[in-house]
């Protein structure tokens, strides 16, 4: 399938067209690239980004934050950012059996990204795959990361709500104020609320964000309780998610949002440059690790900028 082809069916609302310019632009096909600058900047979705540790139930929480969109007759995106194996590259598509229950329903579209190693973080192709998403017409899209490290950062740079999600297990509220993920999510979710040690957690959690630095605009981000597997407390978080996109509408600071996203996809790509450049450039490594070279006069050399190491 040629690119204007793709673009055909992908202005026809086919599905399959979608999934096939995601593959390109995250494989970085220049077909894909292509795609995405004719069709970035249209649409209009409501980005939010769910991170947290691992077992936290995010899928489960995702899962049914897209039941209830639906009830409200939004369509839907997920992606869901898997850590990247080391061997294969691939994802681990955990995240989409735990949603398959929707994939017969043509208002939602469900896809696994690989994290491809960027540091820990997002790769830069989360962002090409969300402006298709927005081009594709969809009202919401929720981005899942693995939530470990840099991915926890990284997504607050790219969706327009964060939403941490905690659970009542020992250590989980505490990990997260060390990380400074407290500074960067818009909405606190207590899942697995049923489980002992919930209410301390919420406690704990409002007493650090009454000493936390104003947010933008002044937004005061709400602390919510959720047990995913019942489907409790979904519509009051699915809420919480709208008020904070209305903040952000009101105090316009959305625009200022969408060119942080766009930052950081120039920086995913200038970091892959680095990566491939340097595994190219084994000798002038192997002159840093002897002394005979700057890292910053490799660093020039290899981007071909030799004043760049004065």
């Amino acid at each position: 399938m040629d690119s204007q082809t793709l673009l055909e069916r992908f202005s026809a609302g086919d599905p399959r067209a979608l999934a096939r310019a995601i593959t390109w632009a995250e494989s970085g096909h220049p077909a894909g690239a292509e795609l995405l600058r004719s069709l970035r900047g249209r649409g209009n979705s409501r980005v939010v980004g769910l991170t947290g540790s691992p077992g936290a139930g995010k899928s489960t929480l995702t899962d049914r934050l897209i039941e209830e969109a639906r009830k409200r007759g939004e369509r839907v995106a997920v992606l869901a950012v898997d850590p990247s194996s080391p061997f294969t590259g691939g994802a681990i598509l955990g995240d989409r059996i735990r949603m398959m229950r929707h994939h017969q329903d043509s208002g939602v579209f469900i896809r696994s990204l690989a994290s491809r190693g960027a540091l820990g973080g997002l790769a830069g192709a989360v962002v090409g795959a969300l402006a298709l998403l927005e081009a594709f017409g969809f009202e919401r899209i929720f981005v899942e990361t693995v939530g470990v490290g840099q991915s926890e950062v990284d997504i607050a740079r790219v969706a327009d709500t964060t939403v941490l999600v905690l659970t009542p297990a020992a250590g989980d509220a505490v990990q997260a104020f060390k990380a400074g993920v407290m500074e960067i999510a818009d909405v606190f979710v207590v899942n697995k609320f049923d489980l002992p040690g919930g209410e301390r957690v919420i406690q704990e959690l409002k007493t650090t964000l009454e000493l936390a630095p104003a947010r933008p605009g002044g937004w005061k981000p709400p602390v919510l309780s959720a047990v995913g597997s019942r489907g409790e407390g979904i519509t009051e978080l699915l809420d919480a998610m709208d008020q904070h996109y209305a903040h952000l509408q009101e105090h316009g600071l959305l625009e200022g949002g969408r060119l942080e996203r766009a930052r950081f996809e120039v920086e995913s790509v200038i970091q892959e440059w680095g990566r491939r450049r340097t595994r190219e450039g084994q000798d002038l490594i192997a002159q840093v690790a002897h002394g005979e070279l700057t890292p910053e006069a490799a660093a020039a050399r290899l981007l071909g900028n030799p004043e760049l190491s004065r």
